[in-house]
């Protein structure tokens, strides 16, 4: 057995997504523009002997925010110290997570936009200025203690931008870059070599067919492939068109990548309300599901494909959504 299946074997019971992620920048597929600003950006840190810039990474969930982080530590030749928002609760916390970095060491916070206030205005010195201000005791005997941190690169995620407040985003000096949805010819490639990374033999038209319902994210596109080759297994079978649509039909994927949730929204639009417009509150009643699951979940990807709108007055369906509705197969 090769090094890579060994790999693959111990890590398959529980962190395959792990062994999915790719390794180098070559295996990185899409974002070129945002490479390519990294590249510079890290290539020069390293050149000169500094700990890179603080580099913030943003746009919808599974793109690859994380993926990007492990590379820029493996560019850097440097430890990565991982950790998200909702998992610093105290100051303290920041405290023992900054002081236990070595020098040049990158530190991902991801979903830093659920960072606390207090904590933020303690991380600002310290990307900042390299220092770290701790208050000891409280009332008129409370004294501020200074302690110098080693160079570090802070590397931030966040699916929620407009969550960040103004003076930590401005610390970013290394550059904001916003990650963009994939195009199918990169999903297609993306899952090729996953496909390859799991031993599977698979047909390009069936990759296209994945890619084509994965709402341009590579990780929902490695989820249906993993979904579609537990169905060959039980089946017994290659992993054919005729695997990937009884997969599809029974996860209830539409051709355009549609859930059955995402079909109740616009199915209640066209039937309930005569194609709008209607309330957030009124259509979240009619379909059971919550608002905040509507507006933040199901809705983006609707309006992105042109099926509905928001309007003044509330959620109107399109001539494409309506159309749509009419298509009672999933095939």
């Amino acid at each position: 057995m090769s090094e890579k299946e060994e790999q693959i074997s111990r890590d398959h019971a529980g962190n395959l997504d792990q062994t999915l992620r790719p390794q180098t920048w070559e295996e990185y597929v899409g974002q070129e523009k945002t490479k390519e600003n990294l590249r510079i950006l890290l290539t020069a840190a390293k050149e000169r002997g500094h700990a890179a810039e603080h580099i913030l990474l943003y746009g919808p969930p599974g793109l690859g925010k994380t993926t990007l982080a492990h590379l820029i530590s493996k560019t850097l030749g440097t430890n990565l110290r991982v950790t998200s928002g909702p998992a610093i609760e105290r100051v303290g916390d920041l405290a023992a997570i900054l002081t236990n970095l070595s020098p040049g060491d990158v530190l991902f916070i991801d979903e830093i936009h659920r960072l606390s206030k207090s904590i933020e205005e303690v991380l600002y010195p310290a990307m900042e200025s390299g220092v770290l201000d701790i208050i000891i005791g409280k009332g008129p005997s409370a004294r501020t203690v200074q302690l110098e941190l080693p160079p570090f690169t802070l590397a931030a995620a966040t699916t929620r931008m407009s969550l960040l407040s103004s003076p930590l985003r401005s610390r970013f000096s290394g550059g904001v870059f916003r990650l963009e949805f994939y195009n199918e010819e990169e999903i297609s490639r993306i899952l090729e070599r996953s496909s390859s990374l799991l031993n599977m033999g698979v047909e390009k038209k069936s990759l296209n067919k994945i890619a084509s319902r994965c709402r341009a994210t590579p990780r929902t596109a490695n989820y249906l492939l993993k979904r579609c080759r537990d169905m060959a297994q039980l089946e017994k079978s290659e992993l054919d068109n005729g695997v990937v649509k009884r997969t599809f039909d029974l996860l209830e994927i539409d051709q355009l990548g549609l859930t059955s949730a995402d079909r109740n929204v616009l199915e209640a639009i066209a039937h309930k309300f005569s194609g709008g417009p209607v309330g957030l509150n009124t259509l979240a009643a009619a379909t059971g599901e919550e608002q905040s699951t509507i507006e933040d979940v199901i809705e983006p990807y609707l309006i992105r494909l042109g099926l509905i709108e928001r309007t003044p007055r509330g959620r109107v369906l399109t001539p494409a959504g309506l159309a749509h509705c009419q298509t009672k197969s999933i095939e």
